[in-house]
């Protein structure tokens, strides 16, 4: 049997912390551009313009459900990252399985900067990122047994903020 992942709006109430209703209700699902393309595009909830140096964090408004060796990985466009110099400020987004379970219900948020010298502006509804699912494998001494207990940065037991 395949296994496959899915995309689901988080809660009105989840997202309403961060934007409104008409911006909930017109929250695009992602997806892939083409047949062939690996990354499902994440469109913005609502329009916004970073200037050069700027950083923004944007509420995606999705949740990623996905079998439990997968994870997904989160990138720019590659053609915003070429233009703009457009960056993840984590470089690369790991969404792991279990976030879905989270108190925020999986929210995934989006930290961008722009690092070009041009003025970036995204409409609502532009494609902005992109997510590619991966399976992953384990080492064979693995023995993780912990079960997530937040959500953003909640897996990392042994570090801790100085």
């Amino acid at each position: 049997m395949r296994q496959l992942a899915k995309f689901e709006k988080v809660s009105y109430a989840q997202f309403a912390q961060y934007g409104s209703s008409d911006e909930y209700n017109a929250i695009i699902l992602p997806k892939r551009a083409t047949a062939k393309s690996a990354g499902y595009d994440f469109y913005a909830p609502r329009a916004f313009t970073l200037d050069p140096r700027q950083t923004i964090t944007v509420a995606t408004g999705i949740r990623a459900l996905m079998p439990d060796d997968w994870c997904l990985l989160i990138y720019p466009r590659s053609g915003l990252g070429f233009k703009y110099k457009l960056r993840l400020d984590n470089t690369v987004g790991v969404i792991d399985a279990d976030y879905s379970d989270s108190a925020n219900e999986g929210h995934i948020f989006v930290k961008l900067t722009n690092e070009s010298d041009k003025t970036l502006q995204i409409a609502a509804g532009d494609a902005f990122a992109q997510g590619i699912f991966t399976r992953y494998l384990l080492t064979e001494d693995d023995d993780a047994t912990d079960k997530r207990r937040g959500g953003l940065g909640s897996t990392d037991v042994r570090v801790r903020e100085q």
